[in-house]
């Protein structure tokens, strides 16, 4: 079992909150060639195998994500002065004295100038969130279910086609768009409300 960081928008943010989201896309890195199908996915530590269909050689792929792995939410925040009511205080912080205020919650008060800090930089005491990963698996972007489209937070009424229009958004920039069919890895996860290091130490 493994604690790592992910990062998350905040429209995500927000369905994970409010209990919508339980699962999540990743790209395969690195993809296989494109005439490779895939064999199976391999324990002890997880690895994708793909091979051709007249098998003279494999892709191995060992996977970042493996079930019982803890991630910890990243999200756009800003770090304040501890000095009004209200506001979000992390217990444990190294830093004493500064509230959090987190811009999915879309409640920070004006006095609470200053630029929202990019999620990337947030650090590990300033998570709010917490997923332990219940499910890895490999397969095509284009596989997905409206069951999992509903699984990755998308409200609407036409789950797939939704969630295709947000892929694009975050991917197709980077060639990994739904019409190029990636192979992801595909997270299943429950959602913990909790600053990951108030749960204790990963096994």
């Amino acid at each position: 079992m493994t604690d790592r960081p992910i990062l998350f928008s905040g429209p995500m943010i927000r369905a994970l909150l409010e209990g919508r989201k339980t699962q999540t896309r990743r790209i395969l890195k690195p993809q296989p060639p494109a005439d490779m199908g895939l064999v199976g996915v391999y324990a002890p530590a997880l690895t994708a195998v793909f091979g051709y269909v007249t098998p003279d050689a494999d892709f191995k792929v060992p996977l970042r994500y493996m079930p019982g792995d803890r991630l910890w939410v990243r999200e756009a925040w800003k770090p304040i002065p501890k000095s009004r009511p209200g506001s979000y205080f992390v217990p444990g912080s190294p830093f004493y004295g500064l509230d959090t205020f987190y811009q999915a919650d879309g409640n920070c008060p004006l006095w609470a100038n200053g630029p929202w800090k990019p999620s990337i930089h947030m650090p590990r005491w300033a998570s709010r969130l917490t997923l332990i990963v219940t499910e890895v698996r490999v397969e095509r972007l284009q596989e997905i279910t409206w069951q999992d489209a509903k699984a990755e937070g998308i409200s609407g009424g036409y789950h797939q086609s939704e969630f295709a229009s947000l892929w694009d958004s975050l991917n197709a920039s980077r060639g990994f768009g739904w019409d190029a069919n990636p192979w992801v890895v595909a997270l299943t996860f429950n959602v913990i409300r909790q600053n990951i290091d108030a749960m204790g130490e990963a096994a």
